[in-house]
């Protein structure tokens, strides 16, 4: 995060010799400039699991084994639950049986008709060489029923052991080993969730979209390549990674006048995990600002955010117009002009019309006021570089 450097003096009242009258007050100034910041949006957001697969049994049976923990990383096709089988190996042996017996019809059948094939005209008639073509036919579908039959008996046996459809963790079972499950029942024997990649579902108001698109088409807001997505965590700490868009909302809720989108991020330590509130910053592009710094300023007491300014020798008080915040400062959009010396040190007891001389210090990455030595105030006297987060 790249901070703003401001041009500012310590404040540092000063008496004449002999208790004279005190002459004006040394304040610290920052010299105000237009610059290019990142145009930030900050929005809520709840975490949402890549994949969820509810675990549910095929076939009908009791539960002889759980074959995996709570919280074990599963892939494709492991193992989770075994069902006892002893009745489904049994269907899967007779149909096997019943598959071999209608291998020896339809074999049977074809033999006749061959035969009669060659004995046509002399010994066999045409009808009955008819009627053997005919069995052979239903010998084929038998057998072919039969088949079908070995296949649907295979899966039923294949799925006496449940298997988990996607890669994910383990959640805790919901059933124990001697449970009678049932085919297809509603509740789930247990439940596997993809943590990595994880989604990010976000909600923005229309009225905010709107807001965005006028700047857009005047001009003030300049659209970057692509959509920064940055994730703030409960904590306050910033995720570290960047995040991508993967879906725009298109329609606005009636009730709460919002649209959603949803975004992900790698999840490979799992800090994400569903269901939390999170803060999600979608840096749009660049917008052209003056930055104030946030403890140059106070409020009225009707709430209007205002800043000493130091013009010509007197400290005058002035109104700021917002539309956000850029690190330890406040994006001003009226109420100052480029090349105005904000007071930003000496504020105790300073009024509007009083004496002031401005001195110029730096204020460094942890708003700490520093002496600016004449080195530095003509280095801090260049443009700043543009910054990396904000909030609008």
């Amino acid at each position: 995060m790249i901070s703003f450097i401001f041009v500012a003096t310590q404040a540092t009242a000063q008496t004449r010799p002999g208790g004279a009258a005190p002459g004006p007050t040394s304040v610290g100034t920052v010299t105000i400039q237009t610059v290019e910041v990142p145009y930030i949006r900050t929005l809520p957001g709840r975490a949402v699991a890549f994949e969820t697969g509810e675990i549910r049994a095929r076939v009908s049976g009791v539960v002889e084994e759980i074959l995996y923990a709570a919280g074990d990383k599963l892939n494709p096709g492991d193992p989770m639950f075994k069902i006892e089988d002893t009745t489904y190996v049994a269907a899967f042996a007779s149909a096997k049986a019943a598959l071999a017996g209608a291998l020896v019809q339809r074999d049977t059948a074809q033999a006749t008709v061959d035969r009669y094939m060659t004995l046509q005209g002399s010994a066999v008639s045409k009808a009955d060489l008819q009627s053997a073509q005919a069995a052979a036919a239903a010998a084929v579908a038998s057998y072919a029923a039969a088949q079908a039959a070995v296949d649907v008996a295979q899966l039923d046996l294949d799925r006496t052991t449940v298997r988990s459809p996607i890669a994910g963790v383990a959640g805790i079972s919901n059933v124990s080993i001697g449970a009678l499950v049932t085919a297809n029942q509603a509740d789930a024997l247990a439940t596997v969730t993809r943590l990595d990649p994880i989604y990010i579902d976000v909600s923005d108001s229309s009225a905010g979209m709107l807001r965005v698109r006028a700047q857009i088409d005047d001009g003030s807001l300049k659209l970057g390549s692509k959509v920064g997505v940055a994730l703030v965590l409960e904590n306050g700490e910033t995720y570290d990674g960047q995040g991508t868009v993967v879906v725009l909302g298109n329609v606005v809720s009636a009730t709460t006048g919002t649209f959603d989108l949803r975004v992900q991020f790698d999840n490979p330590k799992r800090l994400i995990l569903p269901g939390q509130f999170l803060r999600v910053k979608l840096t749009l592009g660049t917008t052209s600002a003056k930055l104030v710094p946030q403890r140059a300023t106070g409020r009225n007491s009707d709430g209007t955010l205002t800043v000493f300014v130091a013009k010509d020798g007197v400290a005058k008080k002035v109104a700021l117009t917002t539309s956000g915040s850029q690190d330890n400062a406040w994006i001003v959009t009226s109420g100052v002009e480029d090349g105005d010396l904000v007071i930003v040190d000496g504020l105790t007891n300073l009024r509007d019309g009083a004496e002031v001389k401005p001195v110029p210090v730096t204020i460094d990455a942890d708003g700490v006021v520093r002496d600016t030595t004449p080195e530095t105030a003509a280095d801090t006297a260049k443009p700043a570089a543009p910054a990396t987060t904000g909030n609008n």
